[in-house]
């Protein structure tokens, strides 16, 4: 870990990250990719020490109310937020300034803030998003290796539909050759379904591989999957989207199974929702 001031925390889209770089170890991660130019060692997490402050400002400066997105290229609850509380405290920040916010993770310290979320879902909005890739536990911990597994993520999406905070699902990456079946998908659309979640993204059943991510994978494969590597070199070679044999076959039964249950699938429409502000709800703070 180390600390580093930035001139800015939210992007033209305000979304942001609070920290650079992350600890959950997956071996497929695209904020591996050169193009991000991390300097740094990835697992050298970098924390945004004044983003606290820059995120104060910027919402005490904006005329309009909107959604704060964090998640997008790191985890916002990676172990070292247990210690530094930076994700609490922007949501203490959002909760005071009636913002609404929307998270991405793949981990169940989210439920240290249960309140809070609750708190801001009940006044603007909140969302949470929670990537689901491989409905084998054994597998989950083979390719996500320090996060929570994907059993315990259910857990999170139950606990928020018990609390009547909407969910959203990022169904990606899945691998070809290794979880591209059936049973994975139709695992993990059961997981969603019982968590009744708003809303499922996904981009195709495949991953992307590129400059700096697509070494790390490999290396993995050949830790964890022998001999699977060169099927990837044999089938993609340097290609950036890799799209399994099935992808057909099973994004079919993704939008079946999805249409069947009344899930959302159209990215579109998912994106629109996550960014639109609350603004009935918004309507009746003014009021009072």
């Amino acid at each position: 870990m180390h600390y580093k001031k930035v001139k800015g925390i939210l992007s033209t889209s305000n979304g942001m990250n609070l920290y650079r770089g992350c600890s959950h170890g997956c071996i497929y991660c695209d904020s591996r990719s050169k193009c991000y130019h991390i300097e740094h060692d990835f697992c050298d997490i970098e924390v945004k020490e004044n983003a606290i402050e820059l995120l104060e400002a910027k919402l005490i400066s904006k005329k309009n109310h909107c959604m704060i997105g964090t998640g997008s290229m790191c985890d916002p609850y990676i172990p070292l937020e247990k210690e530094l509380k930076y994700t609490r405290k922007t949501l203490e920040l959002i909760d005071k300034y009636h913002f609404g916010v929307t998270i991405l993770t793949k981990s169940d310290l989210i439920l240290r803030d249960l309140d809070l979320l609750e708190k801001i879902n009940q006044q603007t909005k909140c969302v949470v998003q929670m990537t689901l890739t491989t409905y084998d536990e054994e597998l989950c911990k083979m390719i996500e290796p320090n996060v929570a597994t994907t059993k315990t993520r259910f857990e999170v999406l139950k606990v928020m539909r018990d609390h009547h905070i909407p969910t959203v699902v990022w169904l990606c990456p899945i691998l070809p050759f290794i979880n591209d079946t059936k049973e994975n998908l139709m695992g993990i659309l059961n997981y969603c379904i019982e968590a009744k979640v708003k809303g499922i993204i996904c981009f195709g059943i495949g991953l992307t591989l590129r400059e700096g991510n697509r070494e790390y994978f490999y290396s993995k494969l050949d830790e964890h999957f022998p001999k699977m590597k060169e099927l990837y070199q044999k089938y993609y070679k340097d290609a950036y989207e890799v799209a399994s044999p099935k992808n057909e076959e099973l994004m079919n039964l993704f939008y079946d199974v999805c249409k069947k249950n009344n899930i959302e699938t159209n990215i579109k429409k998912i994106f629109a929702y996550l960014h639109e502000p609350p603004k009935e709800k918004l309507e009746q703070l003014t009021l009072f």
